[in-house]
């Protein structure tokens, strides 16, 4: 996983597939591309790239609630 690419990690998704994320605190969006599998920790269903979970304002914090809709 490239942390300066939009990408994702999903445990089920196909690869290729644009997902579209929202951080439910600030209502901040970002479309991402799965390209990898993961999170192996419970609870969690998305591991975002560095740059993608920085345009939605979740670098400092590590982890938050997000929705997410796959777009294709």
């Amino acid at each position: 996983m490239n942390p300066a690419m939009m990408t994702a990690a999903h445990k089920t998704l196909g690869f290729g597939t644009k997902i579209k994320v929202t951080n439910r605190r600030n209502g901040k969006t970002v479309v991402v591309r799965v390209n990898d599998r993961g999170p192996f920790i419970r609870g969690r269903v998305l591991d975002l790239s560095k740059a993608a979970a920085q345009n939605i304002g979740m670098v400092s914090s590590g982890t938050a609630k997000v929705c997410y809709e796959i777009i294709s």
